[in-house]
């Protein structure tokens, strides 16, 4: 294609606006006049985003904050535990380390002994470091074959994020010269996790990705650029103002993340739309600048719509009431925003500058022999689908029901593992091999049972009794003959004798649904016949109570988050069977990625592919995060699939016809988009972090899922089961609800295209694509 801009065929006027004596022509949409003046005040707008970086990087540098979070309930039993901890127990209530030493010998031997101690000593005078228990005086501290012992050392910060991981560094350090043949020494703990934890640049993995994908999509170097411009434009805005949200509300180390990827794959799919739909413009005739105003004006409308689905998913997180989803719902709402106003103004200029170069620089990849036919172009200006896409379109048409119900099956299928799903946080049994805080792990539970590396901190109020010390001799014994208890060690009073604390070691494990049963029980039955006012905390049962809490309001989250969307699709479509089978489709898209996480955690061969070699508990907040993100998503691929369809209906009437343009017109770019958006998340898969990882796995798999499955599949087969019932919406809705013409008005643009039907031959779309 070359361009065709002269001076004579100009068809624009100001603010993109039809030329003088075009009064009979309608204008474009607020969209579309903003597209025309960033078009014509390009430098501006350059300059003006270029401005808004530097003056988020400056406002960040004053007054960013630090990422940390609480993954604590507020009024939970755990959160009190540790309140009473911190008021009455401050050397106690800082983040705890595990120092683990193993010997071939027994620990006792005076040469070990002087080791540990010279170990602890040291340990005891590096930064952050408040308290270390000398393990041969701790009661519990030796393991019954005296071969390991565990010391506890606890920080003065309160979350592992606070910790500098500087400082975290030198505690391995130490505890690594400390170790010689015949003595092995390891420290675990979430801030040792999280200081091992491998950094890995998943946006650089995920850009490169996009790029290949956009190259062999546009077949031009210049077309596959424009997404990654803006997408880039908007990472470096958002990103800078990260620090600004964490300074206002917490924010966990990990949100930044998800927001960047999320961002990077929203802003690249977008463009990847808009660049498209520029493309079939100047194909019709148009010249540079007025295609730009008429692709912000149809495709742009598109966008607006589908990012506003992700901002409603990610408003959802609200509901939850905790405030570490709060802030990264913030975060990547933020953004979201930055993303869409990069993709209403920065593209325009980007095009004032490229446009009339769009397919130059091309590449001989996917080159026709014959690629001077003429282009062919269909109804609304778009170039016709390839013969691919129609075949495939009328096959559904054909094989409607069977299509339906076989997508329907594939799903549930897909799902199934989810329904053994079992809830917790990993711990460092499921790190790599060669991690310390694996290897204290396993220590640990080799030398002193499962339960030793999750022990419960029960914490007793002495200020509401007046038989302090009779009561905590009952508590103490009504818990050592609680079922799946170990031990018990002595309580430790307060120097000013108003608190005890009491540790508790199980029998099982941290992730054992056994131990969540004992917490349960201590709190319901055996605790309060006590007469004693104890809460049972630490970090064991504080995950405990956040997974409750969490699964507990998931179907809040999913109730609140669909019901605003099918507001906003019945508003975009005016249908209320569209609002309806929508909602149902993303719910069986979501519910099927959720099946795929399960699966892979559950290690085994599928885990074993993501690098999970143990069977790993879901944290709960992966569901929420996940629906969030992916309800949102779906939503984005169904507007730009409907969008066409509607438009299709509105032109012809035939509601056969407007399904089998629309999914052979969107095919192309819903798969290059869907293909980009997997390889984005799939760069979070290699991440050390096992819950980034689970959420790179389910987030790929369901964009995977959601475009061929879903969009190309069950979407198209169930709109020709129902017929002309898809577009059906009741006289009363109908006549008040507003037009917001989420497809456009393409013959505002081009009255005089040709009315070609999606059943005319479709060579032609090889020489738009690839000549």
């Amino acid at each position: 294609m070359t361009p065709v801009e002269t001076e004579g065929d100009r068809r624009t006027g100001p603010l993109g606006d039809p030329p003088p004596g075009a009064l009979d022509v309608p204008p474009p949409g607020p969209l579309g006049r903003l597209a025309g003046i960033a078009y014509r005040r390009r430098g501006r707008v350059l300059v003006a985003w270029a401005l808004a970086l530097a003056a988020a990087f400056g406002l960040t540098a004053a007054f960013g904050g630090d990422y940390e979070a609480d993954y604590t309930i507020s009024g939970s039993d755990s959160e009190l535990a540790q309140g009473l901890l911190t008021d009455r127990f401050p050397d106690r209530s800082g983040e705890p380390v595990d120092v683990v030493v193993h010997a071939d010998g027994p620990v006792t031997d005076p040469g070990v002994q002087a080791d540990v101690t010279a170990l602890l000593d040291e340990l005891r005078e590096l930064p952050h470091v408040a308290a270390v228990d000398d393990p041969y005086v701790t009661p519990g501290a030796l393991a019954p074959d005296e071969r390991t012992l565990l010391a506890r050392l606890n920080l003065d910060v309160d979350v592992p994020e606070d910790m500098p991981v500087a400082d975290t560094e030198r505690l391995l350090a130490a505890a690594e010269a400390a170790e010689r043949p015949g003595l092995e020494v390891a420290l675990g703990g979430d801030t040792i996790r999280l200081a091992e934890a491998s950094e890995f640049g998943s946006e650089v993995v995920g850009l490169i990705a996009a790029a290949v994908i956009l190259l062999v999509t546009f077949g031009s170097v210049v077309a596959a650029g424009l997404p990654i411009g803006v997408a880039l434009a908007g990472l470096a805005v958002s990103a800078t103002l990260t620090g600004l949200v964490a300074a206002l509300i917490d924010v966990p180390d990990w949100a930044p993340i998800l927001a960047s990827v999320l961002g990077i794959a929203l802003g690249i799919d977008y463009v990847l739309l808009m660049v498209t739909r520029f493309r079939e413009w100047r194909a019709a005739g148009l010249d540079a600048e007025r295609a730009t105003v008429a692709t912000l004006d149809t495709a742009g409308r598109a966008v607006m719509v589908a990012g506003g689905t992700v901002m409603i998913s990610m408003f959802g997180l609200f509901a939850m009431g905790l405030s570490f989803m709060q802030g990264a719902a913030v975060v990547t709402m933020v953004g979201v925003l930055v993303v869409l106003a990069a993709a209403a103004t920065l593209f325009p200029a980007f095009l004032g500058f490229a446009g009339n170069w769009v397919d130059r620089l091309r590449l001989p990849l996917g080159r026709r022999r014959g690629g001077g036919r003429p282009v062919q172009l269909a109804a609304g200006g778009h170039v016709e689908p390839s013969g691919a896409w129609l075949r495939w379109s009328r096959l559904i048409e054909r094989r409607s029901r069977l299509a339906a119900v076989g997508s329907i099956v594939v799903l549930l299928a897909l799902a199934v593992p989810f329904l053994g799903a079992r809830f917790g946080f990993p711990d460092a049994g499921n790190d790599p091999d060669d991690a310390s805080a694996r290897q204290a792990y396993d220590l640990v539970s080799d030398g002193f049972g499962a339960g030793a590396n999750g022990p419960l901190l029960l914490v007793a109020d002495l200020t509401t009794t007046g038989s302090a010390a009779g009561s905590l001799d009952a508590v103490a014994d009504a818990v050592a003959a609680t079922p799946g208890v170990a031990a018990v060690p002595p309580a430790v009073v307060n120097p000013a004798g108003d608190a005890a604390l009491l540790t508790v070691i199980p029998q099982t494990g941290p992730q054992d649904g056994a131990t969540e049963n004992l917490v349960h029980t201590l709190r319901d039955d055996v605790l309060p016949a006590t007469g004693l006012d104890v809460h049972v905390g630490g970090v064991t049962a504080a995950v405990i109570d956040t997974n409750t809490t969490t699964a507990d309001r998931l179907p809040l989250l999913i109730g609140g988050v669909v019901a605003v969307s099918m507001v906003l699709l019945v508003l975009a479509f005016r249908s209320v069977t569209i609002m309806l089978t929508a909602a149902v489709m993303n719910l069986l898209s979501v519910a099927a990625a959720y099946g795929v996480v399960a699966l892979v955690l559950e290690g085994g061969w599928a885990g074993g592919l993501v690098g999970i070699d143990t069977e790993t508990p879901m944290p709960a907040y992966v569901p929420v995060m996940m629906f969030a993100v992916l309800f949102g998503l779906s939503m984005d691929y169904e507007v730009f699939l409907i969008s066409r369809m509607r438009e299709a209906w509105v032109r012809t009437g035939d509601n056969a016809r407007a399904i089998v343009e629309g999914l052979a017109g969107t095919g192309r770019v819903i798969t290059a988009a869907a293909a980009i958006m997997v390889t984005v998340f799939a760069a979070l898969i290699p991440s050390s972090d096992v819950t980034l990882k689970a959420m790179g796995v389910g987030m790929s798999a369901a964009i995977l899922i959601d475009a061929t499955v879903v969009r190309m599949l069950l979407v198209p087969a169930a709109m020709h089961v129902l017929g002309r019932a898809n577009w059906w919406a009741p006289g009363w809705l109908d006549r008040r609800l507003p037009q917001l013409h989420v497809e456009g008005r393409p013959e505002l643009f081009a009255p005089d295209l040709p009315a070609t039907t999606a059943t005319s031959d479709t060579r032609g779309l090889e020489g738009v694509h690839h000549a």
